[in-house]
């Protein structure tokens, strides 16, 4: 499989983790360089590790969870997305906007955001490709489009305000359901 082919297929997987990453860029005071780089670190592991465990589980293991792969997606997003509106909606300030980019919120994110990765990877069982290479191209693209997402959520949380937060759940929230509907249109 050629670079071109691997690169664009980590761009199209890397679309939900520069959504996810704009939305907390745009939902939190969290713009810190460290936070920038702890979000891009996680999704870009993940989308790393995720086509290589696709790759060594084959089709045993994916098979019996592809039926609800985005059902599961949906629900980490969700979960994630319903607590960012919570807190919009939180009168305490102490308790608003706490930082996604660290501890249970980081992990479910990067999970939600690579499942997709998990499949593409038994796709490439399939065909004469590097799977290391291929997860090291899909990760450093993934770290990249997510570095950029939350430095372009900075400047959308400048525009919106505290209404970010509400807005960012509302996206994660609407990146499950475009997950689930997608799947369902197959």
């Amino acid at each position: 499989m050629s670079f071109i082919s691997i690169f664009l297929i980590a761009l199209a997987l890397s679309m939900d983790a520069f959504s996810v990453a704009t939305a907390l860029g745009a939902a939190g005071r969290h713009h810190s360089k460290l936070a920038v780089l702890r979000l891009a670190t996680a999704f870009g592991l993940f989308q790393f590790f995720m086509p290589v465990l696709g790759w060594l589980l084959g089709r045993t293991v994916v098979s019996y969870i592809s039926d609800y792969d985005h059902w599961i997606a949906f629900g980490l997003l969700a979960i994630v997305g319903i607590r960012m509106i919570k807190e919009y909606f939180d009168k305490d300030d102490k308790e608003r906007l706490k930082d996604p980019t660290k501890g249970w919120p980081l992990l479910i994110l990067s999970i939600a955001t690579s499942i997709d990765a998990l499949a593409v990877g038994v796709s490439f069982a399939f065909f004469d490709v590097n799977i290391y290479y291929a997860g090291a191209v899909i990760g450093i693209v993934c770290f990249m489009i997510t570095a950029v997402g939350m430095v372009f959520g900075r400047a959308l949380s400048r525009v919106l305000g505290k209404k970010a937060v509400l807005v960012g759940g509302l996206v994660l929230i609407g990146i499950g359901i475009k997950i689930v509907v997608e799947h369902m249109a197959e």
